[in-house]
């Protein structure tokens, strides 16, 4: 394996662990709006793809969220993430090394920037992300289709085989496979779809201790 030009990360379940209290509010407002899901089957069917796309899918069954769906949910992320959210287990000591290399990085997520900035910076991670933040809301369609990979990675300056992809949800491995990227399924999280990640090409991994001797960075 060649040694990587671009690291792109994921932000949720990747640098930081928003994941269960989000799908676990996502679940109640669907149920509610009368689309039954539950905590993990919602972990299952929507982990990192965007709102807008879960909003089209669940209405499509005749359930509506209403037109401000996506803006109540964005309104009501301060109150939800008030308690902390914590970073992923070792994930500094990986960027460390990267930012050690000298390779590039950015983060490429389904959410929005305002949002990554809420999250990143209650763990102290945004310092190392602040400028190269790149959101679903800026390309037409977000994972699993490769837009946003392939947006980041040409805004970064770097061919898609150059890049590499951290992600931690079957819909972002296939977005970065479909980009042309190598991708790694981090899979620590109980409900993580481990095999969902290995069909979609990824290369698992499940301690971020473990990544930097998968990949030639030093």
């Amino acid at each position: 394996m060649s040694r990587p030009k671009l690291v792109i990360f994921d932000c949720d379940g990747v640098l930081v662990d928003t994941e269960p209290l989000a799908n676990r509010r996502l679940s109640a407002w669907l149920t509610e709006a009368g689309y039954p899901v539950s905590y993990e089957e919602c972990r299952r069917q929507f982990v990192g793809r965007s709102l807008v796309s879960v909003q089209t899918e669940v209405e499509a069954t005749g359930a509506s969220l209403g037109p401000d769906f996506v803006e109540r949910w964005y309104r009501e992320l301060p109150e939800l993430f008030e308690t902390g959210v914590q970073a992923i287990p070792h994930i500094e000591t990986f960027v460390t090394a990267v930012q050690s290399a000298g390779i590039a990085y950015c983060v490429a997520s389904s959410a929005r920037v305002d949002k990554m900035h809420m999250t990143l910076g209650q763990t102290g991670l945004l310092t190392h992300f602040r400028d190269v933040l790149f959101s679903a809301t800026m390309v037409a369609r977000g994972k699993p289709f490769p837009d946003l990979f392939l947006h980041a990675a040409g805004t970064m300056g770097f061919e898609p085989a150059d890049c590499i992809v951290i992600e931690d949800s079957v819909a972002g491995a296939q977005a970065g496979r479909a980009a042309g990227m190598r991708v790694f399924g981090y899979h620590a999280d109980p409900h993580s779809d481990r095999d969902g990640l290995s069909a979609a090409g990824a290369v698992l991994f499940d301690d971020m201790r473990k990544l930097a001797g998968l990949i030639p960075i030093g």
